[in-house]
């Protein structure tokens, strides 16, 4: 299992990813935007827009290569004079309040010294949090790491929680889901292991998303689902600019920008000091922004 194989299989996984979203649409379609890097390398960036269920969404694959600038160097500890670094990213705004954000990483990175790691993760961004919604989500992504460790499920999930946390609002992202990074063969898996868990674990993202959408897509809506909807966008366009890690490598690194930024959703908002009423839905969503929440049990 070599970078290029890990890269090709990753460019399938994006076919996969944007065949099964196309379906759970129903109406749009993807439109591909192909990039090169001037550095090295370069990439598939994947939009889908307007749709019945997703209102903007992007599916995005990348591999890009070269030198190790000083400012990678410095602010993301990079060891070694050359890297290389492909994956597979996803970020969903649907149009309906009642379906959910939803986001997925995998990647592989590798130094000229040797040095490997995977790393990625999945969560889950209601903007009405339903307890039953995150349990089924939750108990498919242990099933899925308890495949391959037992330990994986309790470890990553502790891990999204302190990594999807928006520490000046002091809340979570949303329900969480698992999160790692750095994983090599100290973890007990060969490097064949981790790259086929990174696999299943894309594989599982379109068929939890169908479940969410099926669970959503026919609730009507009001305007004030909709204002809070565009103000729960709100928070995850600050966490995605202000504390995403993958977004500033990408920009540290010299990625492309627009495909670096397809994250942020086409309409959001911000009110000043928003409290949404006492023991409404809005409010229990905000009183669930918390972390350690055991979802499954």
């Amino acid at each position: 299992m070599n970078k290029e194989s890990i890269s090709s299989e990753f460019q399938l996984l994006q076919d996969r990813i944007c065949g099964a979203l196309e379906k759970i649409d129903g109406k749009s379609y993807f439109l591909e935007d192909a990039w090169d890097r001037e550095e090295g390398g370069g990439g598939r960036t994947r939009i889908i827009q307007n749709g019945k269920i997703i209102e903007k969404g992007g599916v995005a694959f990348s591999k890009v290569f070269g030198d190790v600038s000083e400012i990678m160097r410095t602010q993301l500890g990079l060891k070694g004079n050359d890297f290389f670094a492909t994956g597979v990213s996803i970020v969903l705004h649907p149009e309906s309040p009642h379906i959910p954000i939803i986001h997925m990483n995998v990647r592989y990175f590798e130094l000229n010294t040797g040095e490997y790691w995977f790393g990625g993760g999945i969560d889950l961004t209601p903007h009405y949090i339903k307890p039953e919604q995150a349990k089924q989500f939750h108990k498919a992504l242990k099933k899925v790491c308890d495949t391959y460790h037992l330990d994986f499920y309790p470890k990553f999930k502790l891990w999204a929680d302190d990594y999807f946390f928006i520490p000046h609002r002091e809340e979570t992202r949303g329900i969480g889901g698992i999160f790692f990074d750095h994983l090599n063969e100290a973890c007990g898996l060969s490097k064949l292991q981790i790259f086929n868990f990174c696999i299943d674990l894309g594989d599982l993202f379109y068929k939890v998303y169908a479940y969410q959408v099926e669970c959503g897509k026919d609730i009507d809506t009001t305007a004030q689902q909709i204002q809070w909807r565009n103000l729960r966008r709100g928070r995850y366009v600050e966490f995605n600019l202000v504390n995403d890690r993958g977004t500033k490598f990408g920009l540290l690194s010299g990625g492309r920008t627009e495909s670096i930024l397809m994250s942020l959703p086409a309409n959001a908002s911000w009110a000043y000091n928003y409290l949404p009423d006492l023991n409404s839905e809005e409010s229990k969503t905000q009183q669930s922004l918390i972390k350690g929440v055991d979802w499954i049990y």
